[in-house]
């Protein structure tokens, strides 16, 4: 006997409302990203600024992230199919690889370049003031950007059984990248100042390798993520030793192998195991009992599990070990 939960359509309109509004914010944000990307662009090369330059590849960077989230939140909305039975739903993870390997490509880039002026093998003279002017716009760009995601809803709670979850994970990764960009920027404002205050010319491309470091650390992070999610890692808090323990110790279960638990995608827990009931127990009632466990412990919905009959001790100690199980 198994059991598939996390299916219910209540509340799926509501979802969808949100998805759409969701990708509506998401779509406003890359223009305004866009945009000041392209202005940044030209003010960095007018006035010579390697910060400036770093701040608008950073921008372009999350211009293409955002891009990336928006096809992959479309994809993913896409059914499931015959052959592709979990759905499209880690479109979303390739195109976090896309990403994040896009991003180091810009790092080594303006990592070289910052070193060749800060080594003093290429000198450029800096408009301070063009500099200062555009990174200040910039910010200024960037809090509106961040306030029409956040007022999205990318820093809330989403269910991981509904359709919502993925396009507020993009919001929240969306998050993530306009706040390096306000980092960014205002390590130009700072680099600018110190360049018109000062003369402190070094402090351009310094400012160029901070921001090299936070598209870095980005590019790292959405790696990492990815990574997990195609090997099937269970998430964060989705210990299967202490899901196997929880489960052991709901009444009518008399033991569990075979136990697995991993991500679909960002947001989206699975888990599938065989339980074997006690001798007596009513099948319904302890999968029932299973399953609101799952959901109220571990905060998982989707569940196959696989209910046996209780067997001898000799025989189930012949049964050959499965990942998972004690």
């Amino acid at each position: 006997m198994h059991d598939h939960t996390g299916h219910d359509h209540a509340g799926h309109d509501h979802g969808a409302a949100r998805g759409r509004s969701a990708r509506g914010r998401l779509a406003l944000g890359l223009a305004l990203t866009l945009a000041f990307a392209a202005v940044e662009a030209v003010g960095g090369f007018l006035s010579g600024s390697l910060a400036l330059l770093a701040d608008a590849v950073h921008m372009l960077a999350d211009s293409a992230a955002l891009v990336l989230a928006l096809i992959a939140a479309v994809v993913a909305a896409r059914p499931h199919t015959a052959r592709y039975t979990f759905g499209f739903h880690r479109a979303e993870v390739l195109a976090a690889l896309a990403n994040a390997v896009l991003l180091w490509l810009l790092v080594a880039r303006i990592a070289y370049e910052a070193v060749l002026r800060l080594a003093g093998l290429r000198a450029v003279e800096i408009d301070a003031r063009l500099m200062l002017l555009v990174a200040a716009i910039g910010f200024a760009v960037n809090l509106v950007v961040f306030f029409v995601l956040r007022a999205g809803g990318g820093h809330g709670h989403t269910h991981p059984s509904r359709g919502e979850g993925a396009d507020n994970i993009n919001l929240r990764a969306a998050l993530i990248h306009v706040l390096g960009d306000l980092l960014g920027s205002g390590a130009a404002i700072l680099a600018a100042l110190a360049v018109l205050a000062l003369g402190w010319t070094w402090a351009d491309p310094l400012a160029s390798l901070a921001v090299a470091a936070l598209i870095g650390l980005s590019a790292w992070r959405i790696l990492r993520e990815a990574a997990e999610v195609l090997l099937d890692v269970a998430p964060a808090g989705k210990d299967a030793a202490a899901i196997e323990r929880a489960l052991l110790g709901e009444a009518g279960v008399a033991a569990v192998h075979d136990l697995h638990v991993w991500c679909v995608t960002p947001g989206r827990v699975a888990l599938a195991a065989h339980v074997r009931l006690r001798t007596g127990e009513d099948a319904q009632a302890t999968l029932a009992r299973v399953n609101r466990l799952l959901a109220a412990r571990f905060d998982i919905h989707h569940t196959t599990i696989q209910l046996e009959p209780e067997r001898g001790v000799e025989e189930w100690a012949r049964l050959p070990a499965h990942p998972g199980s004690d």
